[in-house]
């Protein structure tokens, strides 16, 4: 049964059938044909899959984020920035990771962040005269916070699968997602001196307090959900509903951006949105349930254990997994189908799960930008018209600085897990 998944599974992805679609259908051959399960098992296991209630989370920040990007929020957060960060050199590459890091906190997605500021951001570099590669790199690798700082989507759906807190998930998510944009500042303000781009026009102080004034209602969502989490006053999913409120009267009352013609649109884009992630988690849940009668989670615990007992040498195992498999698979089927395969190996050789978690994501949030698979890549090269060998080429100094800042999250625990006591 597991020879006729995984051989049909590869077949469907070669030929470049949708990952939701190869993923049932691999499943379903390998049930019907070597093994004794009826279709109505499958259908009820993959409703079984999405009839969980911090799965509701989701259509729910997906709607707050998709109002939020509609209603405004997005220029009144790259205006906050530039006058913050604009002056610094390199200026507007920096405003645009600046930027990406507030919007992570409001829209959870990596590819609705890169959509929403890139066809603001990568115009306004190019303009400036920043080489285009360059500029859709920078928004592109920034995109990939959106699913590391909460509320973030991968981050519940690991949750979910393990079982792990949501809410301990999103606190132990900040501190790597600030990491990484300093070390893509980082990496900017290099590139930057060397070829000389702009800097742009120093704010007074007047008139950063003007900017930050406007994007204050933008700035509040995050701590209304995590204060709200961390409080005890509702749970991850009572949170999404929560910022879906507040992201519609900040965006119709305060902003005044969204008329009744912009609420279809918002409503059509979420909707199809939240189904094309339901259906790869009912497909990938599907996926996982056959994989874990067939006890294929034991067996991989079995092999890598019988590689090596030490949980570091585990951990560079899994990470150089994820980055291979985050180049072919979509970021939420890849949670849903290996992370109860291996949090089980990690619990078994005492790495925290919520800790193991954010080093999950985290390396599979490269995939975002890694061919042949990398959504943000797609979306870039849309906007800025770029052939996808240049623009991968032009973010080689990304990935090693992201490289660098995982490992260290990997193998220093306390990144991830310190803050998390702290706020308990």
């Amino acid at each position: 049964m597991i020879t006729i998944l995984l051989v049909s599974l590869i077949a469907l992805f070669f030929i470049g059938v949708p990952v939701a679609i190869a993923l049932g259908l691999s499943t379903s051959l390998a049930m019907l044909l070597a093994g004794d399960i009826t279709l109505l098992t499958l259908a009820q296991r993959a409703f079984v899959s999405l009839d969980s209630f911090p799965l509701l989370a989701i259509p729910l920040f997906i709607l707050a984020g998709v109002i939020m990007e509609y209603g405004g929020i997005s220029q009144r957060l790259i205006n906050l920035a530039n006058s913050l960060t604009g002056h610094l050199v390199g200026g507007l590459a920096i405003v645009t990771v600046v930027t990406t890091m507030f919007f992570a906190a409001i829209s959870g997605s990596s590819v609705a962040a890169t959509a929403a500021l890139g066809a603001i951001l990568i115009p306004a570099m190019i303009n400036r005269g920043y080489e285009k590669e360059f500029a859709g790199g920078v928004q592109a690798v920034s995109g990939t916070l959106g699913i590391i700082m909460p509320p973030s989507i991968p981050l519940i759906l690991y949750g979910t699968a393990v079982g792990a807190s949501i809410g301990d998930l999103f606190i132990a998510g900040m501190v790597p997602g600030i990491l990484i944009g300093i070390a893509l500042i980082v990496t900017v303000v290099i590139i930057a001196k060397k070829r000389n781009y702009p800097k742009e026009e120093k704010k007074s102080g007047k008139e950063i307090g003007e900017a930050f004034v406007k994007a204050i209602p933008a700035l509040i969502m995050p701590v209304i959900i995590l204060g709200g989490i961390y409080s005890g006053i509702f749970t991850a999913t009572e949170a999404a509903g929560v910022a879906v409120a507040y992201a519609f009267i900040v965006g119709v009352f305060v902003y005044r951006a969204i008329n009744f013609t912009k609420l279809k649109t918002i409503l059509s884009q979420a909707s199809i949105t939240t189904a094309t992630i339901m259906l790869i988690l009912a497909t990938a849940g599907l996926f996982s349930w056959l994989l874990t009668i067939e006890n294929v989670p034991q067996q991989v615990a079995s092999f890598i254990t019988s590689i090596s007992e030490n949980p570091w040498v585990f951990l560079g195992i899994v990470m150089v997994l994820l980055l291979l498999v985050g180049m072919f698979m979509e970021t939420n089927a890849s949670i849903i189908i290996l992370a109860p395969i291996l949090v089980p190996v990690a619990s078994q050789l005492g790495i925290d799960p919520v800790h193991f978690g954010i080093v999950m994501i985290v390396t599979l949030a490269i995939g975002m930008v890694t061919p042949p698979m990398g959504l943000n890549l797609f979306v870039v090269s849309k906007i800025g018209k770029l052939r996808l060998d240049k623009l991968t080429y032009s973010l080689i100094p990304f990935y090693i600085a992201i490289l660098i800042v995982l490992v260290i999250i990997a193998f220093i625990p306390t990144i991830t897990t310190t803050f998390v006591e702290w706020v308990k």
